[in-house]
């Protein structure tokens, strides 16, 4: 049975409602539904129907934030048909969710669209969140930094980029075994079929006269990239932990 209706999109004279059979996801697992397109008052051909994932970032223009929704990708489902007067057609359809996929935490969200005959004929007004987990590699690391090295998670937010369109920002507060060393931690976490890159910026607590004026001149941050297979993932959050912990030491 399916939970939810996702989108309602009147487009012409047709309409078209989206259903997911679940409402939460995980990165890299499968993603199943139906569509159904009701006929209006005359007969109308649909080239084709398209699934959109969506997401909202942050984006910094003139000294000013603002709020832009932007494709994380997009989904082809079905081929053209004809539509009657007043005629009924359910397409099922399947898909992954690309590993890729920003899990909804903080202030991210997540939603799919709808759009027909016109690959960018999204409904703006229409969004109906969805949760995301995070995927496997990037619980993994997340469980190694909060539960085993301590940090407490802050914020996270979605961010435009324009290396690489998006990036999710996880801001994190030392809490113990760092407490005298850092200001805050930042992580962006980017999943590979193979592994996980992390990149970190890691915000030294200013210490001394030297200290503060690095501070002043924002030189106090250090950014790293870490990179870890799928094999030393499977090793767990603990042997993550210990990387992580190595390279922030270097950097303390």
């Amino acid at each position: 049975m399916f939970k939810k209706i996702l989108a309602s999109v009147g487009i012409g004279n047709a309409k078209v409602d989206t259903q997911l059979e679940h409402t939460e996801l995980v990165p890299g697992g499968p993603v199943r539904g139906k569509i159904i397109v009701q006929g209006g008052n005359t007969e109308q051909h649909v080239e084709k129907i398209q699934l959109f994932l969506m997401t909202e970032v942050v984006q910094e223009k003139d000294g000013r934030s603002y709020h832009e929704d932007m494709v994380l990708d997009f989904f082809v489902i079905g081929s053209s048909f004809t539509i009657g007067e007043g005629d009924w057609k359910e397409i099922d359809f399947h898909f992954t969710l690309p590993i890729h996929t920003p899990p909804t935490m903080g202030k991210t969200k997540v939603w799919i669209q709808t759009g027909m005959d016109v690959p960018n004929a999204i409904d703006p007004t229409d969004r109906d969140f969805i949760k995301i987990s995070p995927h496997p590699y990037m619980e993994t690391a997340l469980l190694a930094v909060t539960d085993h090295l301590g940090f407490g998670l802050r914020e996270v937010e979605m961010e435009y980029s324009r290396r690489y369109r998006y990036i999710q920002e996880f801001e994190f507060l030392p809490m113990n075994e760092f407490r005298q060393d850092l200001d805050e931690l930042e992580a962006m976490f980017f999943v590979k079929p193979n592994g996980l890159d992390i990149i970190l910026q890691i915000d030294r607590r200013a210490k001394g006269l030297g200290g503060l004026f690095a501070e002043a001149l924002e030189i106090d941050e250090k950014f790293v990239r870490i990179r870890f297979s799928s094999a030393e993932l499977d090793k767990g959050p603990a042997y993550i932990a210990d990387r992580l912990r190595e390279t922030i030491e270097q950097y303390c």
